[in-house]
């Protein structure tokens, strides 16, 4: 039985990787990074490393014991790990899963500690909303959601006005009681509408030690409002708000652009009924094995294999293919493509949660929730830098009136833009928004690639093992040439009319390569008799023929010296040699091939172009290797491997050039795909032993997205950098004005947010797929 949840698979996958970056992130739980909360996108926080407890069943199914809760204000992985610290020091709490993209939380408890757990996140800042208890809640529809983010942008644009008619009235500079509180009423309800949410987090933050984002601004405005700068206090609120709104949407655009794939699906299906009527049924109530039909312009509902009619079929969305796929009955089709020409008819192989794009959406966002190694770096990063420069700030705030002969006013209102500028938004942003894009992009392309330390490596590869047969070559036989022997050369339609009707008669591949490629017309055999190891003997017309290889000739004598120099001319070129002979002569030969993939020449091209290593290793005999070879362009091959031997020869590239990258079907290449730096699966679609073996799964089988993910991986490090060299760079640039010249703390807010913008900006330009 195949794994049907090969693409989310509900553990980490055993993947015997033996090089030191594998599965870093293994910390026993997943975490989506989808669709941050408008007006509070998260960032900022100094990570940490997360608690042990274990991953949660799949709270699909509720008899597990696993609850599920939905948290509004739960954004991303920061405040993953600070429910995740709530929660450590509750022993009953037996495991945690968490979906950040539907902003909810999976929780297995033992009896009574529910209560206890939830108490704890509340007071952590969250209001956990249960999904699947009792007095469940549903989560809100997408009107729903996007008129709370209309209403969350109207009451920032009103904060704003506030803060800009409080700064109003300071620059004006009226005197008067009455003028002061207006000015400080205007500035409070400023802060009030922008900045509660802030505040709850931040203050909840404080008091268990934490330095996050909402933390600082908290104090800083704050400390602003105390020492009498309340239009300031409001303005950086208003701002850091409004900032936080448009980069939370932006992220948006990279975090859910695999989700556009969801809407390619319809949510209808017209299925057949046991009467033989059509009745058109929602797609997630369709039940496998039911029969359902497509009409020319429509998508494909779900997963299945053609029963009836011919089409061509535009699988772009799943495979990334720009030619429509011709389909007939026995093809397998997908849900989310486009059926062209004709009305299909075909039998539902997987259920709507299940097809293999629901499948690929969901290792993407699986992908997403794992950290790359640069990520990981920033975080540690950030970890240091953010109580670093809170305690830079405080030793402004205390020391330099006495070094500096500042006023105790300008040293504390210098040490809250420090504060602001403390902020690392920029810098943590930086890097998720940047792989997610990738990611999605690649999706886009039909390259499915399982996490972001993989997205990472491939920069790195130094050289690529191609598995040959379904990988360089169509996996398939094909007729490559055929010619008339002897005295029959002057009958071709005849005889190639009997070799196509003794060969229609068998269901070898072989044969079935020679009848497809003759396509001529087929007559009635009689006495049809196979001849094991040999071939197949059958009577046309009354005569006696044999359909067979070398040996069966020799064997009956029929060889000559011409025959066996064609048959070696074949022979070499890695052919499969079969002929037609009557009981007198040889009357014909036909040469069969695994022919090569038109895509494979120019991908060997742009791989030795990048600066990689193609290498071919195959279990096929040394001659037909070479052969194939030659015509892809590949000096080093080596033929007649065993798998474990393509292991041992993996290791041995491995040590000879560095990182390397194993290409191959995830069934007998297993054990290389394991052991190589990052396994390329070929042709995932609909292949979930693949899908599971490797690292990246090309759902086409097209070798040139190999090369194209080796130049993604390059740009999305160069854009990577570029981001953390501008988050750094002009928080630098602003320091050193806080300190030594005149940055007010509403440019600081405007620096800060502004870097932020500029790196999602940057790292969204990934999400333009290039060839």
């Amino acid at each position: 039985m195949t794994n049907q949840n090969a693409l989310n698979p509900p553990v980490p996958r055993a993947h015997a990787h033996s090089h030191p970056h594998a599965h870093e992130e293994g910390h026993g739980h997943t975490h989506e990074h989808t669709q941050p909360k408008a007006a509070d996108a998260c960032c900022g926080c100094s990570a940490s490393s997360h608690s042990a407890i274990p991953l949660a069943p799949d709270v699909s199914d509720v008899s597990t014991g696993a609850l599920l809760f939905r948290i509004p204000t739960m954004d991303c992985a920061v405040e993953e790990s600070e429910i995740r610290r709530a929660l450590e020091p509750i022993a009953g709490v037996k495991a945690l899963r968490f979906r950040l993209g539907e902003r909810t939380m999976a929780i297995t408890t033992d009896d009574g500690v529910l209560p206890e757990a939830l108490a704890a996140i509340r007071k952590a800042g969250f209001k956990p909303e249960p999904l699947n208890a009792p007095g469940a809640q549903a989560a809100p529809a997408a009107p729903a959601k996007i008129a709370g983010m209309s209403a969350g942008l109207a009451r920032l644009v009103a904060a704003l006005v506030l803060a800009i008619a409080a700064e109003s009235v300071s620059f004006m500079g009226l005197e008067g009681r009455g003028f002061m509180v207006f000015e400080m009423a205007l500035a409070l309800g400023a802060i009030g509408l922008a900045g509660l949410d802030t505040y709850k987090k931040g203050f909840a933050a404080l008091v268990r030690g934490r330095l996050n984002i909402n933390a600082l601004m908290a104090v800083a405005v704050t400390g602003a409002f105390i020492i009498g700068q309340w239009p300031e206090a409001a303005m950086v609120m208003a701002l850091y708000a409004i900032a936080e709104l448009i980069e939370a949407r932006a992220v948006d655009r990279a975090r859910n652009a695999i989700q556009s794939l969801l809407a390619l699906a319809p949510e209808q299906a017209e299925v057949k009924q046991a009467d033989g009527s059509w009745k058109t049924v929602m797609a997630s109530e369709v039940p496998l094995q039911a029969i359902a039909r497509i009409r020319p312009g429509g998508r494909v509902p779900l997963d299945g294999i053609v029963t009836e009619g011919s089409s061509a079929v535009d699988q772009a969305p799943v495979t990334g293919e720009s030619i429509p796929v011709d389909k007939t009955i026995g093809d397998q089709v997908f849900a989310g493509t486009i059926n062209q020409t004709a009305a299909l008819e075909f039998r539902v192989t997987a259920v709507a949660a299940n097809t293999t794009l629901a499948r690929i959406i969901h290792a993407v966002e699986e992908a997403q929730g794992s950290r790359a190694p640069t990520q990981r770096f920033v975080d540690r990063f950030a970890a240091i830098y953010t109580p670093t420069v809170f305690a830079l700030a405080l030793a402004v705030a205390v020391l330099t009136p006495f070094f500096m002969d500042w006023t105790w006013l300008q040293a504390i209102y210098k040490a809250l833009v420090l504060l602001v500028i403390a902020c690392p938004c920029a810098l943590v942003i930086s890097t998720p928004v940047t792989v997610v894009s990738a990611l999605a992009s690649a999706a886009r392309r039909g390259i499915l690639i399982k996490g972001g330390t993989y997205l990472e490596e491939a920069r790195k590869l130094k050289a690529v093992a191609l598995d040959k047969t379904g990988t360089i070559t169509e996996g398939k036989p094909k007729l490559v040439e055929s010619s008339l022997i002897g005295e029959s050369s002057g009958n071709e339609a005849a005889v190639f009319a009997v070799a196509a009707s003794i060969a229609g008669r068998s269901d070898h591949p072989v044969s079935k390569a020679i009848t497809e490629g003759l396509k001529g017309p087929q007559g009635e055999v009689a006495d049809f008799t196979a001849l094991p190891g040999r071939g197949v003997q059958a009577a046309h017309a009354g005569q006696v023929y044999v359909l067979g290889n070398h040996r069966l000739i020799e064997e009956r004598g029929l060889c000559t010296p011409s025959l066996e120099a064609e048959l070696e001319r074949h022979e070499e070129a890695g052919r499969t040699v079969t002929l037609l002979a009557s009981d007198k002569a040889v009357l014909a030969l036909f040469a069969v091939a695994d022919t090569i993939k038109e895509s494979s020449q120019a991908a060997v091209a742009e791989l030795r172009a990048l600066g990689v290593v193609p290498v071919m290793l195959t279990g096929d005999n040394t001659a037909t290797a070479r052969t194939i070879g030659a015509h892809a362009g590949i000096e080093d091959v080596r033929g007649n491997l065993l798998p474990e031997e393509k292991l041992d020869a993996v290791k041995a590239m491995q040590q000879r050039y560095g990182a390397a990258a194993m290409t191959g079907d995830g069934i007998n290449d297993a054990p290389a795909l394991a052991q190589a730096d990052i396994g390329f699966a070929m042709g995932g679609a609909g292949t979930d032993t693949a899908m599971e073996a490797a690292d990246v799964v090309i759902m086409n089988d097209d070798l040139r997205r190999i090369p194209e993910t080796i130049r993604l991986s390059r740009r999305a490090h160069s854009v990577l950098w570029q981001n953390i060299t501008l988050a750094l760079g002009i928080k630098a640039v602003f320091f050193v004005l806080a300190v030594f010249g005149s940055a007010t703390m509403w440019m600081a807010v405007f620096a800060d947010m502004g870097a932020s913008l500029l790196v999602v900006a940057n790292g969204l330009r990934l999400m333009r797929a290039q060839k």
